[in-house]
């Protein structure tokens, strides 16, 4: 493949996660023999910015060429374009694009003005790929530092649009329509051999470009509540010059220049601080940290979740909701920032920095996370990525086209008015399973159980994938959807003795059940209980995103969060939409049955019993922190007769990113069971 990438940033030497990031990824292309092109800018044009980008390469023993207002160097096996003498960066980028005729064409975030992506996707040829490396440089959504309708609808002209995180690519399917991937792009250095530089003896509490939206305001209190430690900060892209002075009045922060090998810093460092108050993407600082032993403390925003592996420190913070319609002196969108409580920053810290067992517990615990994620960290997946977008036409869309139409939040609040005001007027055939006597008889009826807070619409996108193999009836319960009016059960027994009711009829012929998350343990539970009654079994068991039953053996229901706690919750839900969660009346309508289905699995108590006499197969998203392949290895105990397990690309909510993996998985296991 010829893989151009537009890097409308400095490239190398790197100023920000992003850049190291985009280098690394194009120098894994050339390094599996792609032909790889980069065009790049320096941060000053005129002389003495050239003359500096050529000095830095000296000294990294670069050489550099004269060419066309830049310099060409190579890099890691990647021919790279500078443009440093004009900021003509259109024109730069054309000509760039006229010589090197690139199949593939990748774009970023760090272009948020689509300079360069307005040209890449007028290439006649070119596939045009589009890297979300940031939520905030997007032109969409709460995260958003400047919403735009007409730059959203630009972005639809992309082939291929991929998250750096599963956060990321959940984002921007919510709030824009595009049909965003998660694949690696984030990947570390090739021929890393992470070396265990953590030592609680360490000197520094070390940050990494210190700004507002990185939250300095933090770095900055706890180092004026803990003087007796030692705190270093590595000023880079963001940091502005009050807040380099805010640094330099504290006797116990030293600022360490930045560096290429950020194991310089990790072998002076004893706990990494990253209290982003914006919505962190990733975040590649928190896994080069963690594969060395270093702890990491960060905030609870984001994707960083995600980048922390299950390994603790995540803090909540008050996260930016708002940006000044100005720009500081790095181009960064000025952010109003909220107070934040800074309690249990120190509270935490205070004990990696005091407590050596407790600081050796999470060192270990963070370098074992870390060097599991990295052993799999490749391209090859970025890379089949790219080679079926070339297997596919180049997209065409006019964004002049675009229409103005409803926002994505607004339509489903009018979707649910509608369907709550549907439940006072015409009535479905059947309440708990509607569309049930669509099903042929003697098809295979496949009963689909929803998740806390989910109804029966999300599973009619099924029907038709699955239509000669079964027939999708989702499974309606109290108190959402038509049902929005009735009340919802709050406790297990009664809501499946009322199953087993409404089912018996549907019985005699063959069927069989999935679930997820909290549908998994109902449909498991009516399993168990039609085995109990001496009825007909489903033909198989499919659970998904759950936890085998026997976890909850001898389980003490926690006590009942806050309703601001229930929320923060599922803000951590991988896929939860977040239109309903930042939308008050969607919220509002939601909030019932969301409160009724957690307090039901809250109090749910498995008891054990026989394994099933029919086969189990259970699904779940790779990442998703809660359910991990040894919870879903567990559901091979309730089978006495065969188990299978699949995993699939995305969080707890993988079923929308991976559906198409997840129905043909489906339709294999049906044949089988």
């Amino acid at each position: 493949m010829r893989v151009l990438l537009a890097h409308n940033s400095t490239y190398f030497p790197a100023l920000g996660g992003g850049d190291k990031s985009n280098r690394l990824l194009m120098e894994a292309l050339a390094a599996r023999g792609h032909a790889v092109q980069v065009v790049t800018r320096v941060e000053q044009f005129g002389e003495a910015g050239h003359a500096q980008l050529r000095r830095e390469l000296a000294e990294r023993g670069i050489e550099a060429a004269e060419s066309g207002g830049g310099l060409k160097y190579k890099l890691g096996g990647v021919e790279v374009r500078a443009l440093t003498s004009h900021p003509q960066l259109r024109a730069f980028f054309q000509q760039c694009i006229d010589e090197f005729a690139p199949e593939l064409i990748i774009t970023s975030t760090d272009d948020p003005g689509q300079i360069l992506f307005d040209l890449a996707v007028k290439t006649q040829q070119a596939r045009v790929v589009y890297l979300v490396r940031a939520t905030i440089a997007v032109p969409f959504g709460p995260d958003s530092s400047m919403v735009s309708s007409s730059k959203t609808a630009m972005l639809k002209q992309a082939d291929l649009v991929v998250g750096v995180s599963h956060y990321v690519a959940g984002y921007v399917r919510e709030w824009s329509g595009l049909d965003a991937i998660h694949v690696p792009i984030s990947l570390l250095d090739a021929g890393d051999t992470y070396p265990a530089l953590g030592r609680f003896e360490n000197e520094f509490v070390a940050m990494v470009n210190p700004c507002a939206v990185k939250g300095i305001s933090i770095f900055l209190e706890l180092a004026r509540r803990m003087p007796e430690t030692q705190f270093a900060a590595v000023p880079t892209w963001g940091t502005q010059q009050d807040e380099m002075d805010a640094m330099r009045a504290l006797e116990n922060v030293t600022l360490v220049d930045r560096m290429d090998n950020i194991d310089g810093l990790l072998k002076r460092t004893k706990v990494m601080l990253v209290p982003s108050i914006w919505a962190e993407a990733r975040s590649r600082i928190v896994l080069e940290a963690m594969s060395r032993g270093v702890p990491v403390l960060a905030s609870d925003v984001g994707g960083l979740h995600e980048a922390k592996l299950g390994v603790p420190y995540l803090v909540r913070v008050n996260p930016i909701v708002k940006y000044k319609p100005s720009v500081d002196a790095s181009m960064v969108p000025v952010a109003e920032v909220p107070e934040q409580n800074v309690d249990p920053w120190e509270k935490i810290l205070r004990r990696l920095v005091c407590d050596e067992a407790h600081w050796r517990e999470i060192s270990a615990a963070s370098r074992r996370a870390a060097l599991e994620y990295a052993e799999n960290l490749n391209v090859v997946p970025f890379e089949q990525a790219l080679k079926e977008v070339l297997r596919k036409p180049k997209k065409q869309v006019a964004a002049s086209a675009a229409k103005p139409t409803l926002s994505d939040d607004k339509r489903r609040l009018l979707a649910l008015r509608l369907k709550q005001r549907a439940s006072g007027s015409k009535q479905e055939s059947h309440p708990w399973f509607p569309g049930i006597e669509e099903a042929a008889e003697g098809t295979l009826k496949l009963f689909c159980f929803p998740w806390a807070g989910g109804g029966a619409l999300p599973y009619r996108g099924w029907r038709e994938a699955l239509s000669g193999m079964a027939a999708v009836v989702p499974v309606r319960l109290p108190g959402r959807e038509t049902r929005a009016g009735e009340t919802a059960f709050e406790r297990m027994e009664p809501l499946v003795a009322a199953l087993l009711e409404q089912i018996r009829p549907y019985v005699g012929g063959p069927f069989t059940f999935f679930g997820h998350s909290m549908g998994a343990g109902i449909s498991f539970e009516l399993t168990r209980a039609l085995l109990r009654e001496g009825l007909p079994l489903p033909e198989s068991l499919h659970v998904s995103g759950a936890r085998a039953p026997q976890y909850r053996l001898n389980h003490v229901p926690p006590p009942e969060p806050t309703l601001r706690d229930f929320i923060e919750e599922l803000r951590r839900l991988e896929g939860f939409p977040p239109s309903v969660l930042n939308n008050p009346e969607l919220l509002k309508l939601a909030l019932p049955a969301l409160l009724a289905d957690a307090r039901l699995y809250r109090q749910y108590r498995y008891t054990p019993g026989e394994p099933l006499p029919l086969p189990v197969f259970a699904y779940g998203g790779d990442a998703d922190p809660n359910v991990t392949t040894v919870h879903l290895n567990g559901w091979a105990e309730q089978t006495s007769v065969y188990f299978r397990r699949a995993q699939f690309r995305g969080g707890h909510f993988y079923l929308e990113a991976s559906q198409a993996a997840l129905l043909g998985a489906l339709k294999a296991d049906l044949k089988q069971g």
